[in-house]
């Protein structure tokens, strides 16, 4: 591109060049008119040669800044096409990069729609799970609504808890004892301390009333509900199911929420003080099992006291049978030792018999010998 621009500059240098030396021709013919005409002709002739020399000149540099100009043109035909290629290069690279970017978006978009719908599926799954596990709870709050439903739930949980730890033998339900009260569970313990009473009760309402109180006031006297009902069941328990002669000196309150039990323990201290002087345990269903655990590591141990007598009458037969078979075994090796001394007579028997084989097989009978006798032979090994 400079040397196509510089060819077109020394072009029209010539061309002014040219120009100039017409017009000093026109303006020597105009001064120089009426005088010498030789040197007119002579400076005319000097002038249209110079002008000569510069047409071809301007002809050459025209050749030239065409040759130039060819150059010039395959060279930008040749870099087009460089850049044309390069271009092609770059954008089948560009292609290329975008179509594994667009596959392999694809297959990341595909992997995170298949995790999508699963993760739907679940949710889903766990959405049916929270709503049946909805209608369990506003069944379980319609059963927990009924007194008489309440009591069956709890007597329910203590009998799961009661038949899953003690044996068949230790534990019995909706016992009517001698003052013809139910009992919900009896526990048959040796004496001491004998037959204790397990009830189930279920302070439901009042705990409530205490869980919802907004106001001071409302909260005093949801406490004072909530103690009073506690102290009516300790009450109760104490009279009917304390009974001198017939069960233990203590009885077991069950409560089958640990909540309302934790509640009692936390807060309301002078009620399970209480209870302790009426001999009434509070039990919640952890506490229960942790008693049940320890009545039934109880009648193990009372168990074992009552075998001891037939475990000492079985091991004193089996010292008489220990007695009777080592005098059995003595009286084998008696035998042993005498069938062992008849095998080394038989041993000596048959060494006799052996060598008075052997001497009859080398007995020579040869002239002028005398034959040796068996019978002083056998007088001898005797």
């Amino acid at each position: 591109m400079l040397q196509q621009l510089s060819a077109n500059a020394d072009l029209l240098l010539l061309i002014l060049a040219a120009a100039v030396c017409v017009m000093l021709v026109f303006i020597l013919a105009v001064l120089l008119r009426g005088k010498n005409s030789k040197n007119v002709q002579n400076l005319a002739e000097t002038l249209f040669r110079g002008q000569a020399e510069l047409a071809g000149r301007l002809s050459q540099l025209t050749e030239s800044s065409l040759n130039q100009q060819s150059k010039i043109a395959q060279a930008i035909d040749e870099q087009r096409l460089s850049v044309l290629k390069m271009m092609d290069e770059k954008l089948l690279q560009v292609t290329k990069s975008v179509g594994e970017g667009l596959q392999k978006s694809t297959t990341q978009t595909t992997e995170t729609l298949h995790d999508l719908r699963e993760r739907l599926a679940k949710i889903d799954v766990a959405q049916q799970k929270i709503s049946s596990l909805s209608e369990q709870v506003v069944s379980l709050q319609e059963v927990l609504s009924n007194k008489q439903a309440r009591g069956a739930f709890g007597e329910i949980q203590l009998n799961d808890l009661v038949t899953s730890i003690l044996p068949p033998s230790a534990y019995e339900f909706q016992v009517v004892l001698s003052n013809q009260k139910r009992a919900d569970c009896v526990l048959r313990l040796p004496n001491p301390p004998g037959t204790i009473v397990i009830d189930s009760k279920f302070p439901l309402e009042s705990y409530q009333a205490l869980r919802m109180a907004a106001s001071d006031r409302e909260k005093l006297e949801a406490e004072r509900f909530f103690k009073a009902s506690v102290l009516k069941h300790i009450k109760d328990i104490a009279e009917k199911y304390i009974i001198p002669g017939e069960t233990a000196e203590s009885a077991l309150m069950f409560l089958p929420s640990e909540a309302i039990y934790a509640e009692l323990h936390s807060n309301f201290t002078d009620v399970v003080e209480t209870s302790y002087r009426s001999k009434v345990w509070i039990v919640s269903p952890t506490t229960l099992m942790a008693t049940l655990n320890t009545v039934r590591a109880i009648l193990k141990d009372a168990r074992m006291r009552e075998m001891a007598g037939v475990i000492q009458k079985e091991v004193g037969v089996l010292v008489e049978d220990i007695g009777r078979l080592d005098d059995r075994i003595e009286n084998l090796s008696k035998h042993f030792d005498m069938a062992s001394r008849d095998i080394g007579d038989i041993k000596v028997s048959s060494g006799k018999i052996s060598r008075r084989i052997e001497r009859i097989e080398d007995l020579q009978l040869g002239e002028g010998e005398k034959p040796i006798s068996l019978e002083h032979t056998a007088v001898n090994e005797n």
